[in-house]
């Protein structure tokens, strides 16, 4: 048999396959129409000459877009939670660990700052300080850790002042939780049901022994199913701010934070805390 009779034929689908793919646009691609990375690469605008800044600013943006998404998913297991519907509760959240997850993977390019080099550009941030994000404040409201005076910084910016007010007077991801607990018949007390969602929320005994017969229950349960992913939560938001206290101590050391926080000490507080406390204190009696 000759060479020119054992070629095969190209496919159909082979023959008329292209070599590149379409580039010829009317206008931007539809790939920046959706992204909008021009926008987002253009963003950048250093304030100093130190080429370390960048990295900085960049980092500081990308935590501010997982804010962003991260707020997105509790608010939807929040109003899942509201319509009893906690399979889609579950499915939020697990997303938002792994979202977590890459926030927290945020401070490796920033956590072996020296004092030096952090000084270099420390100037430029001024008044600037993390603690003014409007979105992390969401996020913290959204666990619970509710406070009318932070939404003074925001007062200039009245469509961003609105929304923080907002979220201050709804409930919260984990009262939305104990709402549903007590719809389901559990021992969850009138005065935490009904309690000031514009307040910091504060720990129950009752609300830990609920915790406790759920989880000295099925496992398998739904309700112990929610209690292990927002646990998981927890755990990753605990992290976060133990990674920022550290980040911070090596790079600024016991000094005053910018914008006229109390840098390490402040965020020493922070990270002593817990969030849904009764999800952890009650492990010690299952």
């Amino acid at each position: 048999m000759s060479q020119q009779a054992q070629q095969i034929p190209p496919r159909p689908d082979e023959a008329h396959e292209p070599e590149t793919p379409h580039l010829d646009f009317q206008g931007t691609t539809p790939y920046e129409d959706y992204v909008r990375a021009d926008v987002l690469t253009h963003l950048q605008h250093t304030l100093s000459d130190d080429p370390g800044e960048m990295v900085f600013l960049v980092t500081t943006q990308v935590m501010e877009l997982w804010f962003t998404v991260i707020v997105h998913e509790w608010e939807t297991a929040a109003g899942a939670l509201r319509e009893d519907d906690v399979p889609t509760a579950v499915a939020a959240l697990k997303r938002s660990v792994r979202e977590l997850e890459a926030l927290n993977a945020s401070w490796r390019p920033l956590s072996q700052l020296t004092p030096a080099q952090f000084n270099s550009y420390r100037a430029a941030l001024g008044e600037g300080s993390g603690f003014q994000s409007a979105m992390y404040r969401r996020m913290e409201f959204l666990l619970g850790e509710k406070s009318a005076s932070m939404l003074v910084p925001h007062r200039g910016a009245p469509r961003v002042h609105a929304e923080l007010e907002k979220a201050l007077h709804e409930p919260s991801l984990y009262d939305e939780v104990l709402r549903l607990l007590a719809r389901r018949g559990h021992a969850v007390p009138d005065a935490v049901v009904s309690r000031d969602v514009s307040r910091r929320y504060e720990p129950s005994a009752e609300v830990e022994a609920v915790w406790t017969a759920l989880y000295a229950g099925d496992e398998t349960d739904e309700l112990a199913r929610l209690g292990e992913a927002l646990t998981d939560v927890a755990e990753l938001v605990w992290r976060w701010r133990n990674d920022h206290l550290v980040a911070t101590r090596r790079a600024m050391g016991a000094k005053s934070g910018t914008g006229g926080s109390a840098g390490v000490a402040w965020l020493e507080k922070r990270a002593q805390k817990n969030v849904f406390p009764e999800l952890w204190t009650a492990r010690s009696h299952v």
